[in-house]
């Protein structure tokens, strides 16, 4: 009988509650933002300054996207495996739905993904956690497969 124990078990509490903050604390920080920000400068102003950093922000991270799938191509015609590229290209798309959802908070992380010196930062820690889990440090528990016969 092969068994997968992928240490989930100590975890998923966890991941639960990163999702249940991650979807419920950032839109309520937004919210508030967009309440204070709204009361401050009104509403319109707060609804063009929404609209024009998603405009913004869709053609930046189209740009980037272009971009780094003209280094995708070359890399290709070179016959190297362009790993870095298809991360960069993760990374941008993940930029472009922040830059799509309405609200500060998310327009500012979006922005800062799609420079590209922040988001060679951002693939680094992205890379050291993700061996972390591999590795099966940090929480993650790593994945095991045993055997039992």
């Amino acid at each position: 009988m092969l068994q997968a124990n992928t240490g989930l078990q100590g975890t998923q509490n966890v991941m639960l509650i990163k999702l249940f903050l991650a979807f419920t604390l950032i839109p309520a920080l937004e919210i508030y933002l967009l309440i204070k920000v709204g009361g401050v400068i009104g509403a319109l102003n707060t609804f063009a300054i929404i609209l024009l950093t998603g405009a913004a922000g869709s053609y930046l991270a189209k740009m980037e996207g272009f971009r780094t799938f003209m280094k995708i191509q070359a890399s290709l015609q070179q016959g190297i495996m362009p790993a870095e590229e298809m991360i960069d290209a993760l990374i941008i798309l993940v930029a472009g739905l922040l830059l799509l959802t309405p609200g500060f908070l998310t327009d500012v992380a979006g922005l800062l993904l799609l420079i590209p010196p922040i988001r060679f930062h951002f693939k680094r820690y992205l890379r050291k956690k993700f061996n972390q889990w591999i590795a099966g440090g940090s929480g993650g528990g790593g994945i095991h497969i045993s055997y039992m016969g």
